[in-house]
C-alpha cells in the first residue's frame, strides 16, 4: 500500500519586492489570472533549477540509477540516530526528490504524526492491552512474536532516551517542502513478515528465540549506535539472536530487501511534464527518488537492484504448521487456566469477605434458630 504526502499550496510568484506601492490589488489580479498548469510549470522550473547543481550528499547516501535514467538515493540510516535524520533532511534538500519512499508500512505510519514525547512514551509502555490487539490484529504467535520485537525496540529505547523513527518523521516533514514531492510506504506489511517469520520455526526454535527476547538486558550507548551505521542497531541485534535461524533472517531481512528494492524502482518510473492541452504530446522526464532505509538493507537492496523482482511469493502466508497448533493451544491454555483460577480465588474471597460481615453473620444466626425451632 502507498501513501501520497500532497505537495504543499504554490506560493505566489511575484516577489514582494516587485510589487508596486499599491500592488496588493494589482498582485492579486495577477495571481488570479496565472493558471493551474502555469504555476505548475513555475514551481517544477524552480525545482529543477535547485537540481542544476551537483549535490552533496552525506556518505550514507548510496546512489542507483535506471535505465531510463532515473535516479534513486538510498539513505541508509541507524533507527536510533540524530545523525542520521541530519542525512535524511540533507539529502531531500539537495536533491529535490519527485518521490521519497520510507521503511514504514500501514501498520506503522502513525509514527509519522506523533510527537517524540508520546513515541516516547508509547515505545516504554507494553502492557495486556498492546498485547490483545497485537494478537487480535495478526494472531497468537505473531502477535507474540509482534511483542518481543517491541520489547526489542523498547529496550533501546529506554537506554537511549530515544524514540525510534525519528529519521521517517524527518522524511515526512521534508518531503512536504518540495513541491510535487509524492511519499509512499516502502515496507512489507508487518503482519505477512511475522507471519511467514512464525512459520519458519519449529516449536522449540520460538521457544528459544522468545526467551532470548524475554530476557534481553544488555546496556546500549549512544556511540553504540554510532558504530553501527555500518549495520542497524535493531536489525544487528536481531541478527545476533536469530543468527542460528536462517531461514527466520531470511524472512525479517532477505525478503524485505526484495520488497523495499522493488517499491524503490516503482517509484523510480518516469514522470509525466504538464501539458497545456490534450492535443499537446506528452513529455517524460527521468524521476528523481529517495528512499529512507535501515543501514542494514542497503546491501540487500544493491545486491537485487538489476534483477527482475516478483514480489507475489515473499506476500504469501502459509498454512499454520502442526507445532504452531500445539503452541497456539498451550497458550490458550494457560491463560484461560490462569483466568479460571484468578476467577476461583477472587470468588472465594469474596464469598468469605461477605460471610465476615456482621450482617451476613446476624441474618445466618436467625436462619439458624428458625431451623432449629422447627
Amino acid at each position: 500500500m502507498q501513501e501520497e504526502q500532497q505537495p504543499e499550496a504554490a506560493a505566489d510568484p511575484m516577489s514582494s519586492s516587485d510589487a508596486p506601492e499599491d500592488g496588493p490589488k494589482e498582485t492579486s489580479s495577477v495571481s488570479q489570472n496565472i493558471s493551474d498548469a502555469d504555476a505548475f510549470k513555475i514551481l517544477l522550473e524552480m525545482k529543477m533549477k535547485k537540481r542544476q547543481k551537483k549535490p552533496t550528499l552525506p556518505s550514507t547516501v548510496t546512489e542507483l540509477g535506471t535505465e531510463d535514467g532515473s535516479k534513486v538515493y538510498v539513505v541508509g540510516t541507524a533507527h536510533f540516530s540524530d545523525s542520521s535524520k541530519n542525512d535524511v533532511v540533507k539529502t531531500i534538500q539537495e536533491v529535490q526528490p519527485d518521490v521519497v519512499v520510507v521503511e514504514l508500512c500501514q501498520y506503522r505510519v502513525s509514527m509519522l504524526k506523533m510527537d517524540e514525547k508520546t513515541l516516547l512514551k508509547e515505545a516504554k509502555e507494553i502492557n495486556l492491552e498492546k498485547l490483545q490487539q497485537a494478537i487480535k490484529q495478526n494472531g497468537v504467535m505473531s502477535g507474540l512474536m509482534q511483542m518481543l520485537l517491541l520489547k526489542v525496540s523498547a529496550h533501546i529505547t529506554e537506554q537511549l532516551g530515544m524514540a525510534p523513527g525519528g529519521e521517517f518523521r524527518e522524511a515526512f516533514k521534508e518531503a512536504s517542502k518540495v513541491p510535487f514531492c509524492k511519499f509512499h510506504l516502502g515496507d512489507r506489511p508487518i503482519p505477512v513478515t511475522f507471519k511467514r517469520a512464525i512459520a519458519a520455526l519449529s516449536f522449540w526454535q520460538k521457544v528459544k528465540l522468545a526467551w532470548g527476547l524475554c530476557f534481553l538486558s544488555d546496556p546500549i550507548s549512544k556511540d553504540d549506535v554510532e558504530k553501527c551505521k555500518q549495520k542497524d542497531l535493531l536489525e544487528q541485534m536481531m541478527a545476533e539472536m536469530i543468527g542460528e535461524f536462517p531461514d527466520l533472517h531470511r524472512t525479517i531481512v532477505s525478503e524485505r530487501d526484495i520488497y523495499l528494492t522493488y517499491m524503490l524502482k516503482q517509484a523510480a518510473k518516469q514522470i509525466e511534464l504538464p501539458r497545456a492541452s490534450e492535443t499537446e504530446p506528452r513529455r517524460y522526464i527521468p524521476a528523481v527518488v529517495v528512499g529512507v532505509v535501515g543501514m542494514g538493507h542497503v546491501p540487500g537492496i544493491e545486491k537485487n537492484w538489476n534483477s527482475d523482482l516478483n514480489i507475489q511469493e515473499i506476500m504469501s502466508v502459509p498454512p499454520p504448521s502442526a507445532s504452531s497448533k500445539i503452541f497456539k493451544f498451550v497458550i490458550k491454555a494457560t491463560v484461560f487456566g490462569l483466568m479460571g483460577y484468578g476467577c476461583y480465588r477472587i470468588g472465594q474471597r469474596t464469598v468469605q469477605f461477605i460471610l465476615s460481615m456482621p450482617a451476613a453473620q446476624s441474618y445466618l444466626q436467625k436462619l439458624t434458630e428458625i431451623k432449629s425451632q422447627h
